[in-house]
């Protein structure tokens, strides 16, 4: 593997130690695919800072922890990359670490490592669970500030939230919905990733409290888990399902969505009116075919300039206030889907 840094820059990068990246880049025997990776993906992100290196100014690291679909982590990729070149205040280097699945013990694992080696902020997007408010505020208390992203954690002393309004989210689904089929009968699929992303659940309270308001005829039926993921998405739903003759809409806060339409086809089932969120790859050719019918969606690249304007606020480099970031809705159909981000 070509590369032209430390070894001890690129294991700092990758959050490995100096030996395992010795180990990947002379391609010895007993590394994981997944460690060669975390190293390829250093070197690149190396060279794609190397410009901000000549910057005058502080170098920082932050870490990126995230349980998502690869779908959508990529967006977060992309959009944290696009924005680095505008930051002038400092020379920032982020850290990502990617799951698709990411359980609790996982995510304190992981934030614990950072703990003990530092870091200038963590952007977490991760479950709200009892211990991983406990690691938040164990970073909190070593001045490691935590900014969650798109979906909160309840309770602790993270830095702020920054993402979109999820309970605005789920007002607006159910507006959509009421207003595409009106005040029938019938059944409204609402899918989550997993019980137990907060942002999720405000949105789903939210979509069935305004939803009953406007169509009390509808009745919602909820399915949790699949984390997104295609087989475990199409597995859980196929359980769920049976038995529905009257199925009116879908709002899926989770993603998943080719996985959820196709499981619907296979069983007989055709929504009227299908809602969902993000415009990852997936989702930009499912509303290209009119396969779904609204994406709400946010700027997700204004969310990263939020995470980063609050670390640096908080490391004193800004004069802005930390506060409560919130993005508007964007509510995107087949007719005004805004152009992919591009990393500069």
């Amino acid at each position: 593997m070509t590369h032209r840094f430390p070894i001890k820059e690129i294991a700092r990068q990758a959050a490995l130690g100096t030996a395992t990246v010795d180990r990947v880049l002379n391609n010895r025997a007993n590394v994981s695919p997944q460690t060669r990776l975390r190293v390829a993906s250093a070197i690149e992100e190396l060279a794609a800072q190397e410009v901000q290196l000549a910057t005058r100014g502080r170098r920082l690291f932050f870490d990126f922890v995230v349980e998502a679909p690869a779908r959508f982590s990529r967006e977060v990729k992309a959009a944290a990359e696009a924005i680095l070149p505008q930051i002038g205040r400092a020379v920032c280097r982020p850290r990502f670490l990617f799951q698709e699945i990411m359980d609790e013990d996982v995510v304190v694992a992981t934030l614990m490592r950072i703990l003990k080696r530092g870091s200038h902020g963590v952007c977490l997007k991760a479950r709200d669970t009892p211990r991983i408010r406990e690691a938040v505020n164990s970073l909190a208390v070593a001045k490691i500030p935590v900014v969650t992203l798109v979906t909160d954690i309840g309770d602790t002393d993270r830095l702020t939230y920054v993402g979109l309004d999820n309970k605005g989210a789920g007002r607006t689904a159910a507006y959509l919905v009421a207003r595409s089929i009106g005040d029938v009968a019938g059944t409204v699929l609402a899918t989550r990733s997993h019980e137990r992303f907060l942002g999720e659940e405000e949105r789903e309270t939210a979509f069935v409290e305004a939803l009953t308001r406007r169509c009390p005829k509808l009745r919602v039926m909820g399915v949790h888990g699949g984390s997104g993921v295609s087989f475990e998405t199409s597995r859980i739903l196929t359980g769920a399902i049976g038995g529905i003759l009257d199925l009116r809409a879908v709002y899926s806060m989770g993603g998943g969505n080719r996985s959820i339409l196709e499981t619907l086809r296979h069983n007989g089932i055709r929504p009227d009116v299908f809602v969902a969120h993000d415009l990852d790859q997936e989702n930009r050719d499912l509303i290209a075919d009119q396969r779904l019918d609204f994406i709400l969606h946010h700027d997700l690249p204004l969310d990263l300039k939020n995470a980063f304007d609050a670390f640096l606020a908080f490391h004193k480099l800004a004069s802005e206030p930390v506060q409560r970031r919130i993005t508007a809705i964007q509510v995107v159909t087949p007719e005004n889907i805004p152009a992919p981000i591009r990393a500069i």
